[in-house]
């Protein structure tokens, strides 16, 4: 018997040991030590960090061959650390303010970011869905954080429903997927359709139908985006602003690890079900968010279309496709961050507002924050010289290399009509009346505000960092 190798998985026992041990100062120290659990957590996370960074680059497998370590889980996992970091730090001063110090946030955040990590390294289907259920329960429980809320628990309560569906979808797909393949390995999948020992049957093509379906609710993808902008509006802004970060970015990394390994050779059954729903979420989310009123439902259908945005690089079926992807999800992760650091400081006397018409002459009151927002409206639209342009425009060149020209012809239109509604803030805030003005920023906010602002206004300049690794990652998957 081969004993396995632990310090493949070393970043993530220490985030599982961390959570028990935070879990226990809370048990014996109460919700005063609110404030030390979250910086605790956040080190821990950039402890993590460090350990996906420094325990190696090459490809190996343990466990078995269930669990894989390469630079494209570094590259993955590394952005899941930060955005969850960046989501805690956020919280810290809003739930003080909001009356919602519990200790527990800031654990079942590290709890979700554990689930992620082993999501990104499985090499399995049943590691992959062992990392779905460990993020997505404590996303439930975090989505109804506020119990005191109507709005919240109804939020939390639908996710939990369609989540359960939608395991139940995925884990039908993966017992079709088993039954007609025989085995759930994903290098044994890809070795047996590479050398034509098996062939995609009918039951196998309805397995990867129920598998895309059930990932496809993990992103918010269309048809399964209903519970989305429910959700986002409902649950307290920092649980939003971790929702559209982190778990969007596992679940990405999850549809390009099971596609392009196991299932690369059958590019052309599975392409265009993702073109499907590339399409139908990059039309949604332009045209839903239009009449959007409150800008944290506005968030929702934005991540919807960015979504779609993303599965153009996977429709592609390339390395060139993934790398578009790696790029596009590390210039989402930011812009996001930003926007909603934004958003939490959009807070008068009487407590937090979400209404867009409150930012009305936000440049005369706060033209700081004005600016930034500014920035980030502007960098989602995909206006040059912004990271977001760059972000589409790897993703576009690499589906017009791989024929899909209509796809690519579908994202540009889409991005147009998007960009009236991100404009129309930025009209809000420099051409209307001023409002009610908002309390002053905090120091946090305004750091996150400025370091995410300075990376999408200079990253035209500095791309080559971000650029060498997601080409690194993305060749792993094309060995």
């Amino acid at each position: 018997m081969v004993l396995p190798d632990f310090s493949i998985a070393l970043p993530e026992i220490f985030l599982a040991c961390v959570a028990m041990a935070l879990l226990m100062v809370g048990a014996f120290r109460g919700n005063k030590s609110t404030s030390l659990i979250s910086w605790l957590s956040v080190l821990a996370f950039i402890f993590a960090g460090f350990l996906v960074q420094f325990e190696g680059h090459a490809t190996v497998t343990t466990f078995g061959g269930l669990y894989r370590d390469d630079n494209f889980a570094v590259f993955m996992k590394t952005l899941c650390l930060g955005a969850s970091a960046f989501a805690i730090i956020m919280s810290i001063d809003f739930n003080k303010r909001e009356k919602l110090v519990r200790f527990e946030f800031p654990i079942l955040i590290v709890i979700a970011t554990l689930g992620m990590m082993v999501m990104i390294s499985a090499n399995d289907l049943m590691t992959m869905y062992l990392g779905i259920e460990l993020m997505s329960l404590s996303l439930y429980v975090t989505a109804a954080f506020k119990r005191d809320s109507v709005r919240s628990t109804e939020a939390g309560l639908k996710y939990f429903v369609l989540g359960a569906l939608s395991s139940g979808m995925l884990l039908y797909g993966v017992s079709l997927i088993y039954g007609f393949s025989g085995t759930t390995n994903f290098d044994v999948l890809r070795d047996t359709f590479m050398s034509g020992e098996a062939e995609a049957g009918v039951g196998l093509l309805i397995g990867l139908v129920f598998l895309i379906a059930g990932l496809a609710f993990k992103v918010s993808a269309v048809p399964f985006h209903m519970w989305a902008p429910d959700v986002y509006e409902g649950v307290p802004t920092p649980v939003t602003a971790f929702f559209a970060a982190a778990p969007k970015v596992a679940a990405i990394a999850l549809f390009l690890r099971v596609f392009v390994t196991p299932f690369g050779d059958l590019v052309d059954q599975w392409q265009q079900i993702i073109v499907f729903v590339s399409i139908a979420s990059m039309i949604l989310g332009a045209f839903a968010a239009i009449n959007q009123k409150n800008i944290k439902r506005l968030m929702a259908y934005s991540s919807i279309g960015h979504i779609g945005y993303a599965l153009v690089g996977l429709a592609a079926g390339t390395e060139e496709g993934v790398r578009g992807v790696l790029i596009y999800m590390a210039i989402y992760v930011v812009m996001n961050i930003g926007t909603f650091a934004c958003i939490l400081s959009m807070r008068q006397r009487d407590g937090m507002v979400e209404d867009i018409s409150e930012l009305a002459g936000l440049s005369k009151t706060r033209p700081w924050m004005a600016f930034f927002l500014l920035l980030f409206m502007f960098s989602l639209a995909g206006i040059p010289p912004l990271a977001g342009f760059f972000g589409k425009f790897y993703i576009f060149v690499a589906a017009v290399n791989a024929g899909l020209v209509p796809l690519a012809v579908v994202g540009l239109v889409t991005s147009v009509v998007g960009a009236y509604y991100y404009l129309r803030i930025v009209k809000i805030m420099y051409f209307d009346d001023a409002a009610e003005g908002f309390e002053p920023v905090s120091r946090t906010q305004t750091i996150i505000m400025t370091a995410s602002g300075l990376f999408v206004a200079f990253f035209v300049i500095f791309p080559a960092p971000l650029l060498e690794g997601a080409e690194a990652a993305a060749a792993v998957l094309f060995p």
